[in-house]
């Protein structure tokens, strides 16, 4: 079951620099080895559904270790029989544009 996820995670008692405690998450991320994409206001994950919540679980405890308050986001778009449709989806949009202006 092929799922892309976006994930927002960050605490809410380390004050309004939280670069530090993104950037701990990220790590989490990126030892997965999933595919995922950095964006200003989350990170979009893709892989199987089990895969992908239980790295969701991973960067929550990571945070949970010193962090007595975590706000959390995640939105999942499942679509039976799909792959690699993270990059997908951000190139069907572009050839929209590029069709348009042409």
């Amino acid at each position: 079951m092929s799922v892309i996820a976006n994930l927002a995670i960050f605490p809410m008692d380390k004050g309004v620099e939280l670069s530090e405690y993104v950037a701990r998450v990220l790590r989490v991320i990126r030892g997965s080895g999933l595919p995922h994409q950095l964006g200003s206001m989350g990170t979009c994950i893709e892989g199987e559904y089990d895969d992908v919540m239980g790295l969701v679980r991973r960067c929550f405890l990571e945070l949970q270790q010193d962090c007595d308050r975590v706000y959390m986001t995640v939105a999942v778009d499942y679509r039976a029989h799909g792959r690699e449709r993270m990059l997908g989806k951000v190139r069907s949009v572009e050839q929209e544009l590029d069709g348009a202006a042409g």
